[in-house]
């Protein structure tokens, strides 16, 4: 039977760039997906922060143009309050580009990437697959998902808090729009988020997302009719697809780690509780998960694992978990009438800028754990 140093299960941008980061610290790495292409079952709009941008080398060629202007609606749609900042501040992705960016990456690294196989179950380091021979792995990365499979089979904690999402993507003619981000504020269609419109220069994506107990007629039906009069939606150019999915927004999870692996991405929680973005934690997120993951392999001291400790994680965010509550709060056309006019003030108008244009990072490694991590000794 085959055995290996650690077992990705996920082949998204976490579990890929986990991958990467173990393999390049010589350790035995396979990731198996039950995706046949990367390109198929999207889930993300793909849209890169700032920050992320600046921090991560992220391949320019698969990133659409700077985007700097935030246009924040009301229900009635009149009047948007316009941010405007004086840098770049959101790119969208192909992400499908990326991820097979990621992947070759992964496999230059020295990771064995497999495709079309589908997780079971493990137990004490047993692997089960549907699709493909069993496996034994000393340690195990679950980065499968907002349902993760992985946490429940190791004993980790779960998501619980769900936001669901829907999007249509199509091509747009080049030239057409002048790059901004448009956020409608309407719990008609997006009850405790928002309805949005971007594009990257060749695809618009049109989006909204909610709380499933509150998507009475279902968000196909609400994806439909926001799309019909979406503020800023260029005409499709070309065929229209559609991503979807759950999106974890109960903050990261307590326990992330324990001795047989631990969590990534999605299935870590490692989402931003307020805007629902995902890219930037999961990258972050790896570069800690991957040190700890190292350590622990090399040495198997535990003390390791505490380092990637969820509780410290959440103590940075209470101030973000507390607006997700007020913002789920809004569940009526006047209260968001409401909440868009609190914002155009002085003070609403800094606090909406600070929000989608400020500089926090989600999570702040420890340059000194990787360091550790990457120049211990195998024993």
């Amino acid at each position: 039977m085959q055995t290996v140093d650690v077992l990705v299960v996920g082949a998204g941008l976490a579990g890929l760039r986990t991958a990467r980061l173990l393999a390049q610290r010589d350790l035995n790495v396979m990731v198996v997906d039950r995706r046949r292409s990367l390109s198929a079952g999207i889930r993300t709009t793909g849209i890169f922060v700032r920050r992320t941008l600046d921090d991560f080398d992220l391949p320019d060629h698969l990133l659409g143009p700077g985007v700097r202007d935030v246009l924040l609606y009301p229900p009635s749609r009149r009047a948007p309050i316009r941010l405007t900042s004086d840098r770049d501040e959101y790119r969208v992705a192909d992400m499908a580009a990326v991820y097979e960016h990621a992947h070759h990456a992964a496999e230059s690294a020295g990771a064995r990437v497999v495709l079309g196989v589908r997780y079971v179950d493990a137990s004490m380091g047993f692997v089960r697959f549907a699709g493909a021979e069993p496996v034994m792995a000393r340690f195990i990365v679950g980065a499968d998902g907002a349902r993760s499979r992985v946490a429940r089979d190791l004993g980790l904690d779960v998501n619980r808090r769900f936001l669901v999402g829907a999007e249509i993507v199509h091509p747009i003619a080049s030239g057409t729009t002048t790059p901004a981000f448009h956020c409608v504020l309407d719990p008609r269609v997006a009850p405790g988020y928002l309805g949005w419109v971007i594009d990257d220069g060749r695809h618009a994506h049109v989006g909204v997302a909610g709380y499933p107990d509150a998507m009475r007629t279902g968000i196909r039906h609400l994806l439909d009719a926001f799309a019909a009069d979406a503020p800023g939606r260029a005409a499709p150019a070309g065929p229209v697809e559609r991503r979807g999915g759950p999106i974890p927004v109960g903050g990261v999870l307590r326990r992330l780690a324990c001795p047989a692996g631990l969590l990534v991405g999605d299935a870590a929680g490692a989402v931003s509780p307020l805007t629902a973005g995902g890219l930037d934690p999961c990258l972050r997120m790896s570069e800690l998960a991957a040190a700890v993951a190292a350590g622990y392999v090399r040495t198997g001291d535990q003390g390791m694992l505490s380092r990637y400790d969820g509780h410290a994680l959440r103590s940075r965010f209470r101030g973000r978990l507390l607006l997700r509550r007020v913002f789920a709060g809004i569940r009526s056309p006047a209260a968001a009438e409401a909440a868009v006019t609190v914002l155009r003030g002085r003070a609403g108008r800094a606090l909406a800028a600070r929000i989608l244009f400020g500089d926090g990072s989600f999570p702040v490694v420890n340059p000194r754990l990787v360091d550790q991590a990457i120049d211990r000794p195998c024993q």
